[in-house]
């Protein structure tokens, strides 16, 4: 398996480089060369196994180089954390609105989907780094739970130092101290005075210094790090195939920033699951409903929700289905992406747009509409959601009225809501508890920089802290 620079102008690597590498040299985002395709026999075949064994027949064609029980044993050590067998179980939400399920992704270390992927990740970056003698500087941005997952799974691994970048004041407090309070030599958070946009572009930047980049090794967790979507792709088959699938369609409703998650998604598809529909869900910063709706990519303030982790205007993973939407022409993305940078805007040719227009559906849900969904679907079933999966229920019911159907819909759960207490409150007049591992998180001491946002001190201090290391 080769992967593919979105924009056409870095050389074809294979997996363990693509993992080491994150960012393309060019600028782009790597992608498998063809997708690996799944029979509906095989498929059908995951039914009642168990998970590690159903992610390592999904991710094995993409990691090529790594060996099969080495792989293997990587995704059971990393779901050996995870406080249910399943790892990601279903449940019906029946009683909110017919064949409505939900995904519930929350059950790692850290209380976020992001888990899922980031264990595998860790477990992925100290096999190859080992084998390969090297030493690499981990650095991204968060908009809430990457940081957290990605701390939980770098932290005291001896060749891998972790820099996270978030934005000051913009995550949860439970987010923030679930980074800050982790106690480990390898681990530097950062907290940028700016969105998570302009942390996403600091990160972006670091990567496109080759200079800075080959200085301290630099490596990536965030999605735009091919490796890091690859784990996300299982759960959408075991969802699929425990409501029937191959043999019957499902569909998807998935809680949108950085258009990773809905990527597996599509990714899946592509694999041979029977996708139906792809329901992109957004709070009120809707630059993907937008773009889907009308082909106008154009960005406008970043407002603060109760779901931080959407707070945002530049969906890099975007930039991957871009790729496939035009004819996996790299230099036509990379002129849309050089509009994007030059005017803080693109239009997604209208033929580009029709191709996937059957399959994507994109909905915004508002603060009062979120809250409503969070309340309403306590009244209906005492279950208290975070507002990020609370957008997904909102985006799946719109999405259900416009296009009537009887096809399973499954809703992503991406947060435990104990991490987001305040707004769960707000809407219920319940407060969650955090689960017993994070208890006495609030009486834990924390340990950040504050910096600007800008380049030249963000690279500083990596230097410096890299350095002194």
């Amino acid at each position: 398996m080769r992967y593919l620079s979105t924009r056409g102008d870095a050389e074809p690597l294979q997996f363990e480089d693509v993992l080491i590498e994150g960012l393309a040299r060019d600028g782009g985002l790597y992608v498998p060369e063809s997708w690996p395709q799944l029979s509906a026999e095989q498929i059908a075949g995951f039914g009642g196994r168990p998970y590690v064994e159903v992610a390592q027949a999904v991710m094995a064609p993409f990691a090529g180089g790594i060996d099969p029980p080495a792989l293997r044993q990587i995704i059971a050590d990393a779901y050996a954390a995870f406080r249910v067998p399943e790892v990601a179980p279903l449940t019906s939400l029946e009683a909110v609105a017919p064949n409505l399920h939900l995904l519930e992704l929350w059950h790692g270390p850290t209380l976020a989907f992001k888990d899922v992927a980031m264990q595998v990740l860790g477990g992925l970056f100290d096999h190859v780094l080992a084998k390969r003698g090297q030493k690499v500087t981990i650095i991204g941005a968060t908009s809430g739970d990457t940081g957290s997952a990605a701390i939980e799974a770098i932290r005291g691994r001896s060749n891998a130092d972790i820099f996270i970048l978030h934005p000051h004041g913009r995550t949860s407090a439970v987010q923030r101290r679930q980074m800050t309070t982790v106690d480990a030599p390898n681990v530097f958070n950062i907290a940028v005075q700016g969105t998570f946009d302009d942390c996403q572009n600091l990160l972006k930047a670091m990567f496109n210094d080759a200079a800075f980049r080959d200085e301290v090794n630099m490596s990536g967790v965030n999605s735009i790090n091919w490796a890091r979507l690859m784990p996300q792709i299982v759960y959408y088959m075991t969802a699929a195939v425990q409501l029937g699938g191959p043999e019957r369609p499902v569909a998807f409703s998935v809680p949108t920033g950085n258009f990773g998650d809905v990527y597996a998604g599509y990714a899946a598809r592509q694999m041979g699951l029977p996708v139906e529909r792809l329901v992109i869900a957004s709070n009120q910063n809707d630059i993907l409903t937008r773009v889907m709706r009308t082909g106008e990519h154009a960005l406008g303030p970043v407002t603060q929700t109760l779901a931080p982790s959407m707070d945002i205007q530049i969906s890099s993973n975007f930039e991957r289905l871009l790729f496939d939407m035009l004819g996996r022409e790299g230099a036509a993305v990379a002129g849309l992406m050089d509009d994007l940078k030059r005017a803080r805007s693109f239009r997604v040719p209208d033929a580009a747009l029709a191709s996937t227009g059957a399959l994507f559906g994109a909905e915004r849900a508002d603060e009062a509409q979120t809250l409503e969904t969070m309340r309403a679907v306590h009244a209906k079933t005492s279950m208290l959601m975070d507002p990020h999966t609370a957008i997904g229920v909102s985006a799946a019911l719109a999405d259900r009225a416009a296009h009537p159907s009887d096809t399973p819909m499954v809703v992503l759960g991406t947060a435990h809501p104990a991490k987001f207490p305040d707004a769960v409150e707000r809407a219920t007049g319940v407060r969650p508890p955090l689960p017993e591992h994070l208890a006495d998180l609030y009486d834990r001491k924390e340990s950040y920089e504050v910096l600007p946002n800008d380049l030249a001190a963000v690279q500083a201090h990596v230097r410096r802290r890299v350095a002194g290391r």
